[in-house]
C-alpha cells in the first residue's frame, strides 16, 4: 500500500516519472529530464501560456466569486466570442452554458435530451468514451471504464447503468480512412439503425475515442437518421474542439449541424477547469419559457470564462487551426513510416494533432483491466519517455495515445516521432516474444 493520501486514476501508467513543471510543449520531470509533452489534451497551446496566465491573473484581481446564476461581462464576452469564432457565427447556434468538465457537459446534454423528448434510452457508436460522470458514464461503452472498482486480484464491481444504451457500428480500416468514407458505405454501416434509434432520447458521437476518427459521411447520415427517429444529435467535441483536428470543430467537416455540442479539455487552456454545452436555436425554442432546473455553484466562474476567451483569441490570432491542419500530412507520413517499420503496429488512426496507435491484436470488448499485469502499452510508453517524449495510454492494454500542442514546432515534432520509433521497437520485441499477437 502507498503511504500517499492522494487517490489518482491509473490511466497514466508511467506516473512514477512525475512532471514538476511545464513550459510550452515541454515538461520537466522530477529527475531533471526535460521531455516533449505528447500526452495532454487540455494544454492545447502548451503549458503555462503567458497570455492565459495574464488573463486569469487579471480576472482574479477584479472578479468576485459568483455562482452560475449571475451574468458578468467576462462570461458574456466569452460566450459571444465562442459562438462568433469557434462556431464561425453560424446562424443555428443558440446559447452557451458553461460547465467544469467534458464529462459534466455530456451529462448535462444527455439529461436535457431526456427532458425534451420524454425518452430515456441513448445511442452511441462502438468503442465510445464520453466521460465518467452520471449519464456520460452510462454512454461510455469501453468496458474497462465502468465507473466502479477494478480488482488487482481479478474481477470488477461496475456501477449499474441508469439508462438503456445501444451502440452502432462504425466502419474503419487499418490506417484511418474516415475523411474518405463514402455516403454509401456509411449508409450500409447504419442499415439497421432505425430500430436502434426508435425510442432514443439522443445519439451522441465523438470524433476520436476508441480510435474512431472524423468521418463526415457517417456523421451526416447518422444525423439525418436521428432526426427521422425523433432523437436529438449531440456532437461530443470535448477532445476535438478548439482546432487540434484542423477545424475549430470536427463537425464542421460535414454538412449537418447538431442539436447540442459539448466542449471541454482544451477549453481552459490547461489552467482552469472549463467546459460548455452549446445549444442550437431549435433546442432553445423547444425549452421555451421553461427553467432548466440544473445548477452548480462553481460551474461558471470568471476565471473559467477568462481562460476560455483568451484561448480562443490566441488560437485565432496565431492561426493555429490552419497550422494543425497543415501538420496533419507531416504527422500522417511519419505515422505511416512507423507502421511500416514496426510489425507490432496493428492499426494507426488520427487527425491533425491527435493520434491512436494499436499494438498487436486485442479484443477491446473483453478487456476489463483487472488483475496484475504490465501492459504492452505501459512498457511502450515508458520506452517512449526514455527517448524524450511523454505519451498517454487509453486504459486499454495495447493502445498509445499521442496528442500534441498546437504550438509544437518541427524540431519538437521530430523528437516525438523519434521517441515513438524507439518505443515501438520495444513493442516489437514484446510481440516477437509472444506476449501479444502482432499483425
Amino acid at each position: 500500500m502507498s503511504s500517499s493520501t492522494l487517490l489518482r486514476t491509473g490511466i497514466v501508467e508511467n506516473a512514477d516519472s512525475r512532471p514538476v513543471t511545464g513550459d510550452g510543449v515541454f515538461l520537466t520531470l522530477a529527475d531533471g529530464r526535460r521531455v516533449v509533452d505528447a500526452s495532454s489534451s487540455p494544454a492545447a497551446i502548451g503549458h503555462r501560456h503567458p497570455r492565459i496566465l495574464e488573463a486569469i491573473a487579471s480576472a482574479l484581481k477584479t472578479s468576485p466569486t459568483l455562482d452560475e446564476g449571475f451574468s458578468t461581462p467576462i462570461r458574456e464576452s466569452a460566450s459571444e466570442e465562442l459562438v462568433d469564432t469557434v462556431f464561425g457565427g453560424e446562424d443555428w447556434v443558440g446559447a452557451v452554458r458553461f460547465a467544469l468538465t467534458g464529462s459534466e457537459a455530456n451529462d448535462l446534454a444527455l439529461s436535457l435530451s431526456q427532458a425534451l423528448t420524454g425518452r430515456d434510452a441513448f445511442v452511441t457508436r462502438d468503442r465510445a468514451y464520453h466521460g465518467m460522470v452520471g449519464l456520460a458514464r452510462d454512454i461510455t461503452v469501453q468496458p474497462q471504464w465502468h465507473g466502479g472498482l477494478t480488482s488487482r486480484s481479478g474481477g470488477i464491481r461496475p456501477v449499474p447503468p441508469s439508462a438503456p444504451v445501444r451502440a452502432l457500428p462504425f466502419p474503419h480500416g487499418r490506417f484511418g480512412d474516415g475523411l474518405t468514407l463514402s455516403t454509401e458505405r456509411a449508409e450500409l454501416a447504419l442499415t439497421d439503425s432505425a430500430s436502434v434509434l426508435a425510442d432514443a432520447a439522443a445519439v451522441i458521437v465523438d470524433y476520436t475515442q476508441g480510435g474512431r476518427y472524423s468521418a463526415p459521411a457517417y456523421q451526416d447520415v447518422l444525423a439525418r437518421k436521428a432526426r427521422e427517429a425523433g432523437a436529438l444529435w449531440i456532437a461530443d467535441e470535448v477532445i476535438t474542439g478548439f482546432g487540434k483536428g484542423g477545424r475549430w470543430l470536427n463537425l464542421q467537416r460535414g454538412q449537418e449541424r447538431p442539436d447540442i455540442v459539448t466542449l471541454g479539455k482544451a477549453m481552459g487552456a490547461g489552467v482552469a477547469p472549463a467546459a460548455a454545452v452549446v445549444l442550437s436555436k431549435d433546442v432553445i425554442e423547444r425549452i421555451g419559457d421553461a427553467r432548466w432546473a440544473n445548477y452548480s455553484s462553481m460551474r461558471s466562474t470568471d476565471i473559467t470564462a477568462a481562460a476560455a476567451r483568451e484561448l480562443v483569441r490566441v488560437i485565432d490570432e496565431e492561426d493555429l487551426v490552419a497550422r494543425a491542419d497543415s501538420l496533419h500530412e507531416v504527422i500522417e507520413a511519419g505515422m505511416r513510416k512507423l507502421a511500416d517499420a514496426h510489425p507490432s503496429v496493428s492499426r494507426i488512426d488520427g487527425r491533425g494533432l491527435h493520434w491512436w496507435i494499436e499494438i498487436g491484436e486485442s479484443d477491446w470488448q473483453q478487456w476489463l483491466g483487472d488483475g496484475q499485469h504490465q501492459t504492452v502499452a505501459a512498457q511502450t510508453a515508458a520506452a517512449v519517455l526514455d527517448a524524450g517524449a511523454l505519451v498517454a495510454t487509453s486504459g486499454e492494454p495495447n493502445v498509445i495515445l499521442v496528442t500534441l500542442a498546437m504550438i509544437i514546432d518541427d524540431r519538437e515534432l521530430d523528437i516525438v516521432l523519434s521517441a515513438l520509433d524507439h518505443g515501438l521497437g520495444v513493442a516489437d520485441r514484446i510481440v516477437t516474444a509472444g506476449a501479444v499477437t502482432g499483425r
